[in-house]
């Protein structure tokens, strides 16, 4: 086992992380010697981390679900490994030392990661990151930033992070992630160092559901099926029963659209579901925060109990928090959906143009067939242009609602 196990389907990214992990360790491994002993035994000079693999910052980027993030916290686990096989010639990453382990599992000193539940990253957080960036690591190695959704930077938060990476601490790595290239700023990516992944196959995510969370295969190959090689949403399908049924309820929805009125309750029944759907995921973590942060404030015990005085402020910051994230966890949900039923147009495309594919959208084939045989492929893609249209007008804050029923009647109309 090594970290780059769950890196799937990624075998030329794995390969040139790995690469890169090496140089890192025989520049920290140089760095270490005493001046006079900087030279290696057999005369060559200490390695330069100008000239070699290894650099200070880089951009993961690749459609969602191909583990951006895996693959960042991968190459954050070998930068830390601290095997003792690596002085006999083995490559960092071994995936049990205790570098290694603290990495992968988020307890690591020198690793940070960042995500958000909000729909930005802020001016305060980033300047938060860049003086945690500015730090020496505390084990001596790397001092390794990943951020995960580095998309969501608001301007002014691009502008903080400029500087860090123009001149970057050293022995600080930044590893950004993100769908593509462009979403990022261009001064911001013009100075990392690009990895582009791809959507792995359908068997590599069934084979890792298999073999990470025990799942049967039965359900495994369905799930990687259904989400067309996506990570995440093939573990939440496989696990999570409320996940199977939102999925099974969107792709009713095509055969659902016969008059207006269809169309309107339809669209309602999607936000709806959405809106639950984020509530139940929310509801649980709230709960939690919310009464450790009484904890932490000293609050009476019980949910009733009175606040210290002054700290109001504290935890009416946290329900704002709170709120913007249920906002965007319920545009997610959405935008699974609606990712479903774009899949459901595809096969029904499929099977209008005679293609030898696989459904994803199997578990519901009478409905794709009977939708394929009552339409044509131009009716089908411009299905699609509306699903894709929906989506935009989402991510330009278009009421939801408002949105889905657009939707809803150009499904119809075809």
């Amino acid at each position: 086992m090594t970290v780059w196990d769950d890196v799937v389907g990624q075998e030329r990214v794995a390969r040139q992380l790995a690469a890169a992990a090496v140089d890192a360790d025989a520049y920290v491994t140089a760095q270490g010697r005493p001046a006079e002993a900087s030279p290696a035994e057999d005369g060559t000079s200490a390695p330069a981390l100008a000239a070699s693999r290894m650099t200070h910052a880089w951009l993961f980027t690749g459609p969602p679900g191909s583990g951006r993030a895996t693959a960042a916290r991968a190459f954050a686990a070998a930068l830390q490994c601290v095997s003792p096989d690596r002085a006999l010639g083995g490559e960092p990453g071994c995936g049990f030392c205790d570098g290694c382990h603290t990495a992968l599992v988020g307890t690591h000193a020198d690793v940070e990661v960042v995500r958000t539940e909000l729909l930005s990253i802020g001016v305060k957080e980033t300047r938060e990151l860049v003086r945690r960036a500015s730090m020496s690591p505390a084990g001596g190695r790397w001092q390794v930033i990943v951020l995960e959704d580095a998309d969501r930077l608001t301007e002014g938060a691009g502008n903080v992070l400029l500087k860090a990476v123009e001149e970057p601490a050293p022995r600080t790595v930044w590893l950004l992630c993100a769908p593509s290239v462009e979403d990022v700023l261009p001064t911001i990516r013009s100075r990392c160092r690009l990895l582009t992944l791809s959507t792995p196959p359908v068997d590599a995510v069934a084979d890792l559901l298999i073999r990470r969370d025990g799942i049967d295969p039965g359900t495994a190959h369905s799930a990687a099926r259904a989400t067309q090689g996506h990570i995440g949403r093939a573990r939440r399908l496989a696990t999570d029963e409320r996940a199977r049924a939102r999925r099974a309820a969107v792709l009713k929805l095509p055969a659902r659209i016969d008059d207006i009125g269809g169309c309107l309750r339809a669209a309602q029944e999607l936000i709806d579901a959405s809106t639950e759907d984020a509530k139940q995921m929310a509801e649980e973590t709230d709960a939690k925060e919310t009464e450790e942060l009484r904890a932490a404030l000293g609050a009476a015990a019980g949910s009733n109990g009175r606040l210290p005085r002054g700290t109001a402020g504290v935890m009416k910051d946290l329900q704002d928090k709170q709120k913007r994230r249920l906002t965007r966890t319920q545009r997610d949900s959405l935008d699974l959906a609606l990712v479903d039923l774009t899949s459901f147009y595809r096969d029904v495309l499929a099977l209008q143009l005679g293609a030898s594919v696989a459904l994803s959208s199997d578990e519901v084939r009478d409905t794709v067939q009977r939708v394929a045989t009552g339409s044509t492929p131009e009716r089908t893609l411009r299905r699609i242009d509306a699903v894709m249209a929906c989506r935009e007008a989402l991510d330009r804050n278009v009421a939801p609602l408002l949105a889905v029923e657009a939707m809803t009647v150009a499904l119809r109309a075809g």
